[in-house]
């Protein structure tokens, strides 16, 4: 195996291992230490992936942004403009949490409670990625007003910081209040809100 692609794979693991732990523990709970013994490596070698442990927190974010938008934003883009592609993407999200995909639960859930009131780069990077997240949806909200569906009166960011909050709501209560059914409370909630904002002429959604 060429040296370049055994690079690649071993950076692939640790960025595996480093956003399962900080889905846990949160970004600043990740350890150049802690990781190396994890996947039986030297610090050193950990380094030279990454150089310090602001790299990784960085690299650890991106890689859990690629996953998030590989189990959520990508199937949901199949789905038809508007309030089908708008619900795809709400229930992709819920179905993400649902699936376990980090042990922690949702990851930037626990990225953003954990670097919320702590300025600098990594929570500039958090805090993007989550303005990203909600500007996709109001997007949908939006194209889902100029196609009819959503009623014109409809705030699209009001629209969009609900549905956002109901998906939170679903991680948290899955892994704190051990609800096994908050996700499908998100969905009934979710399909609801929609509903709500629906133009006369749609009725049911």
């Amino acid at each position: 195996m060429p040296s370049a692609e055994n690079g690649r794979h071993t950076r692939a693991q640790i960025l595996r291992t480093a956003m399962d732990t900080a889905s846990v523990k949160g970004l600043s709970g990740l350890s150049i230490g802690d990781l190396a013994t994890r996947l039986g490596m030297s610090k050193s070698g950990l380094f030279r992936h990454f150089g310090a442990k602001e790299q990784l927190q960085l690299a650890t974010a991106d890689a859990a942004l690629d996953v998030f938008e590989h189990a959520v934003v990508t199937p949901a883009m199949e789905a038809a403009p508007g309030v089908d592609r708008l619900r795809a993407l709400m229930h992709h999200w819920v179905g993400y949490l649902e699936g376990d995909v980090f042990p922690g639960g949702c990851f930037f859930a626990a990225a953003s409670a954990d670097v919320d009131s702590q300025p600098g780069p990594v929570r500039d990077r958090i805090a993007g990625i989550g303005r990203a997240a909600i500007d996709t949806i109001a997007a949908e909200v939006e194209a889902a007003q100029h196609l009819g569906q959503l009623r014109a009166d409809i705030e699209p960011r009001q629209l969009a910081f609900e549905l956002h909050a109901y998906a939170l709501e679903a991680n948290w209560a899955r892994l704190l209040l051990d609800d096994h059914g908050a996700c499908d409370r998100a969905r009934t909630a979710i399909d609801a809100a929609l509903a709500r904002a629906a133009t006369m002429e749609r009725g049911e959604l």
